[in-house]
């Protein structure tokens, strides 16, 4: 939705180039509409969702397993900053990965998330695996976990 250049999406893309979160309200309602959609029926992989308690102890439509891929803050910044300078160039940076904006989200995410990672490894559905090992690595063991 940020993308578009709708009042709503002019509105979210704000608060996420400040680095901010989307108050849980307006996340749950776009998550739960886009999931009504018939290609979501079968299932569906969701990124980044939930990121709050709130949102996660909302959220109706039913989570099967959590995937944790845990990773240090120094290599989440050295990984989101090597990611902003590889997509993009020059004065076109994106205002979401600027340095203040990346670390303003890890210190989201250890306020914020982290009670997620708690709220579902309750419910036994969280399986945590090793983030810095290789992408083939942690495609093997995710597919282990899930079997």
């Amino acid at each position: 939705m940020a993308k578009e250049k709708s009042p709503m999406g002019r509105y979210i893309k704000e608060i996420i180039n400040a680095g901010s979160l989307v108050s849980d309200s307006l996340t749950l309602d776009v998550v739960s509409k886009y999931l009504e959609r018939e290609e979501y029926k079968n299932g569906y992989i969701l990124d980044g969702f939930p990121r709050t308690l709130a949102q996660a102890e909302q959220f109706s439509n039913g989570i099967n397993h959590v995937m944790y891929l845990k990773v240090s803050d120094r290599e989440a910044l050295w990984r989101l900053s090597y990611r902003e300078e590889e997509e993009q160039s020059g004065p076109d940076i994106r205002e979401d990965e600027t340095l203040s904006a990346i670390r303003k989200r890890i210190e989201l995410f250890h306020t914020v998330t982290e009670p997620v990672l708690d709220f579902y490894r309750k419910k036994e559905i969280l399986v945590e695996i090793n983030g810095e090992q290789s992408i083939e690595k942690i495609h093997e063991e995710i597919l282990e976990k899930l079997q």
